[in-house]
């Protein structure tokens, strides 16, 4: 698939949006750098996907904002040796970044559509380390667990149990929780056995659709 074009856009991207809030894993700043994000847009809006905004991918979902994308990955502090379960695959895009930093990605999409667009794309990029599979995202992927990284890239009303029992013992997981209007970025990490929770801002997501979350 061509990865041309747009160089100087992500690099902008990641300086102003990036550099500037605070995300210092080279890491994750160097995936941003490469991972060609308007290639995970319709055509028509490819002019702005690096701006610092998200963007629609149709069924009323959306591809996340740059700065949020590079928050959530930084905070899941990928080594290279994990396996890690996203919840909404969505574009592929954070699929795509999570690809390039951890051992293998298990995706779980709701909507059969976006989870068919996001495998193509994906494909064409010859990623050899992705898995996604239709299906109930909150209650996770429990032939594939114990995983050592989970990241829900929609907003719950609380964490999802059966997630918390497929995370790994010293296992970390990033997701938005509260209602539909008021969100917050939360680490939780298994620790003993135990939930421990870190608060880490404001943030807004489509509703995670679910058993374990919201009915529609």
């Amino acid at each position: 698939m061509e990865r041309g074009g747009f160089e100087r856009e992500r690099e902008r991207m990641v300086e102003e949006q990036l550099v500037r809030r605070g995300i210092t894993d080279a890491r994750v700043l160097d995936a941003m750098r490469r991972v060609p994000r308007h290639l995970f847009v319709e055509e028509a809006l490819r002019d702005r996907a690096y701006g610092d905004h998200p963007l629609p991918i149709g069924e009323q979902q959306t591809i996340s904002q740059p700065y949020i994308v590079a928050l959530m990955t930084s905070l899941l502090a990928l080594d290279g040796q994990e396996k890690v379960l996203e919840v909404g695959t969505g574009s592929g895009y954070q699929t795509a970044i999570l690809a390039l930093l951890a051992r293998r990605i298990c995706s779980i999409e709701r909507l059969p559509s976006l989870a068919l667009r996001a495998r193509a794309v994906l494909e064409g990029f010859g990623y050899n380390n992705v898995w996604i599979r239709v299906g109930n995202g909150t209650l996770g992927w429990p032939d594939e667990a114990p995983f050592d990284r989970i990241l829900v890239a929609a907003g719950a009303p609380s964490m999802p149990p059966p997630l918390f029992e497929q995370l790994a013992k010293s296992g970390r997981m990033v997701l938005p929780i509260g209602d539909t209007s008021n969100q917050t970025l939360t680490l939780v990490e298994h620790v003993g056995g135990e939930m421990r929770f870190t608060p880490c801002g404001d943030c807004m997501f489509v509703k995670l659709v679910g058993k374990y979350a919201w009915e529609t």
